[in-house]
């Protein structure tokens, strides 16, 4: 049987490159998303994309056609499902925000906390907003402001100490 000249378009052929092919891929899928119905699905897509472009796709190029298409169309669905994730977080983070005097209480907060940040020296705040905005470390800002670590240290501390005196609801 020399199926390298055959055409994928052949019905014969395309029953042949299923018969060999289909267990094999609806297994690779499955090991992959561990679901049977989505596996036997992405399995089936890809043999009707095969079909439908069979004249582009030569015989020798069938199998590894079927596995791309079927592993693509998974990690498809798995990036659209983190979309959705994504989107259910934050649309139910916002529907818990509604809540009127949170939001009061949020925007007195930012405000408060806006205007306890103005008022840290211009050392406490540099490095204050270096180590929790920026994310730096106090060896990254010391080395940036050609300081002791031990004085990032006691600018934190200090600036940390006057933002609880400042903030009634910084714990």
């Amino acid at each position: 049987m020399n199926e390298s000249k055959n055409n994928v378009c052949e019905e014969k052929t395309f029953e042949s490159v299923f018969n060999h092919h289909a267990k094999t891929l609806r297994n690779f899928i499955y090991f992959k998303c561990g679901n049977s119905d989505q596996a036997d699905d992405l399995v089936q897509d890809a043999f009707v994309k095969l079909w439908n472009n069979c004249a582009k796709v030569p015989f020798e190029k069938a199998k590894s056609y079927l596995y791309t298409i079927a592993n693509n169309a998974f990690l498809n669905e798995v990036a659209h499902e983190k979309v959705k994730l994504k989107y259910r977080q934050h649309s139910s983070a916002a529907v818990n925000n509604e809540n009127p005097d949170f939001v009061l209480r949020e925007k007195e907060f930012k405000k408060e906390l806006t205007q306890a940040i103005a008022n840290l020296s211009e050392k406490q705040r540099e490095v204050f907003l270096l180590n929790r905005i920026e994310k730096k470390k106090y060896k990254e800002i010391a080395e940036m402001l050609d300081i002791s670590v031990k004085a990032v240290e006691k600018r934190m501390h200090g600036a940390l100490v006057s933002l609880r005196k400042e903030i009634k609801y910084f714990k």
